[in-house]
């Protein structure tokens, strides 16, 4: 779901500094036919910067990510045109307070009109090739579960999913019926056999109609869910079946249940995560280009063999990726199959290895990771596939894990919960750790969290 809301921002970002280059082009234009003083490069720059963060702004508390899947024409038609309004009373505020000579009307007025329209003709074609295709282009599948005797809405929710441009790939019965359809929707077999369709099918999220079923069936469901890393929400048959962990949201008017919702689910939280994901990492990345220039001339001085380690790791929605690090072993365990812990004084170890292991140095290329999306800079630490597989079996909540994008250092860590993944208590410490930062997070955390990784000793304990 995050990249359709992600490629549908660069999408308008990209519009955006397309209208603000064609009205300064234009005027350009038009100002050397009439021998007037053309309007320099340095100023274009200074509008662009400008219009781009007051943009972001703007998105940042007037959407949410259910903006961008909707298939709802008219919902997006009137929130364009009151964020252009927005815009331009920001971007004329910002003129009078600064005194800006040169925001004159058309300067603004125009950009802005050029994107409005541009942006309601892009959404709006990409809306009817959502409905022409009777398909979701937010690359969510849910799977629906309930009894077909007792809840008479099931074809109003289907709907109201596809309204959202989300797919329902089916339904669990809890009755023997037989049926092979409910109106429109597959009905793919009963209850009992949810796993089997869990491990067969690409589902995202699993949606239970609360009304039909028992607490002791809703949690069995639940618990398994969790296991295989799936999101669960509730349709209550009334909106007072609650809990600690269960969240109210609305869906076309339809009150629904989230279990396990976290702070992440918030588009601006996210999106704020994001954004300070790129920029910190960029400026990490830049400012310490020497130092993997020196760190690389040195592995390769060491001994033979290639600069980076790139191990398979498990990341976000259990998606696989190429963790990037720092070589620091003569001899690396299989990227893809590779199963060998290291451990203390781990004769494989590099004699400069021994040193970026102690300072987390040989980490510094994941923000290569968190620039292509796989990661996060704070985030639980992305473990090998085998090592998810004996996670899981100790800690029943392990695969919430996966819930967010990994990250280069954690809550985990900086407790001193890194390193050897031997006994139980070392696997639910961490785990436990994991999963209260993800149900508690905010920016100020993360900053924390930075802060701690950098000065905090005790995030050094199992360094080796």
């Amino acid at each position: 779901m995050q990249r359709v809301v992600y490629s549908n921002l660069l999408v308008e970002f990209t519009l955006l500094n397309i209208s603000i280059l064609t009205v300064f082009f234009l005027k350009n234009f038009l100002f050397a036919a009439s021998g007037h003083k053309p309007i320099l490069l340095g100023e274009v720059l200074v509008f662009i910067g400008i219009f781009n963060l007051v943009w972001g702004f703007i998105i940042l508390i007037n959407r949410d990510q259910n903006f961008y899947i909707s298939n709802e024409r008219k919902k997006k038609i009137k929130s364009f045109i009151l964020s252009a309004f927005m815009f331009i009373g920001i971007i004329s505020t910002v003129a009078i307070i600064f005194k800006i000579e040169y925001f004159n009307r058309t300067t603004f007025l125009l950009p802005i009109l050029l994107f409005s329209i541009l942006n309601i003709i892009s959404f709006s074609i990409l809306v009817d090739i959502k409905r022409r295709k009777k398909t979701s282009l937010s690359f969510s599948k849910v799977l629906l579960i309930g009894s077909s005797h007792k809840w008479k809405n099931i074809q109003l929710l289907a709907d109201s999913f596809r309204k959202k441009g989300i797919d329902l790939v089916g339904f669990l019965d809890t009755n023997d019926s037989h049926k092979s359809k409910l109106g429109d929707i597959d009905v793919l077999g009963q209850v009992d056999q949810l796993e089997q369709f869990l491990d067969q099918l690409q589902v995202d999220e699993l949606f239970i109609v609360g009304g039909t079923l028992s607490e002791k069936e809703i949690k069995s469901i639940a618990k398994k869910a969790d296991f295989k890393g799936k999101r669960v929400n509730i349709i209550p048959e009334t909106p007072m079946f609650a809990g600690n962990i269960l969240k109210p949201y609305s869906l076309d008017g339809l009150p629904l249940f989230q279990y396990r919702q976290t702070p992440l689910d918030e588009f601006s939280n996210y999106f704020l995560k994001r954004v300070f994901d790129i920029f910190f990492s960029l400026t990490v990345l830049i400012l310490l280009l020497p130092l993997f220039l020196v760190i690389s001339l040195i592995i390769l001085a060491d001994g033979k063999g290639s600069i980076f380690y790139t191990p398979l790791r498990k990341g976000e929605a259990g998606n696989v990726f190429r963790c990037f690090k720092f070589r620091t072993m003569r001899v690396c365990d299989d990227p893809i199959a590779g199963t060998k812990s290291t451990v203390k004084n781990d004769p494989r170890i590099t004699f400069i290895g021994k040193f970026l292991r102690k300072y987390d140095m040989d980490e510094l290329p994941q923000f290569l990771n968190v620039l292509r999306g796989d990661m996060s800079v704070v985030g639980p630490r992305p473990h090998r596939v085998n090592l998810d597989k004996d996670f899981r079996k100790i800690v029943n909540d392990y695969m919430v894990r996966h819930y967010v994008k990994p990250g280069i250092t954690g809550w985990a860590q900086v407790n001193g919960w890194r390193g050897p993944t031997v006994t139980d208590e070392q696997k639910k410490k961490r785990v436990w750790h994991d999963l209260w930062y993800i149900e508690n997070w905010n920016f100020v955390l993360d900053i924390k969290i930075i802060f701690l990784t950098v000065f905090s000793r005790k995030t050094r304990i199992n360094a080796f």
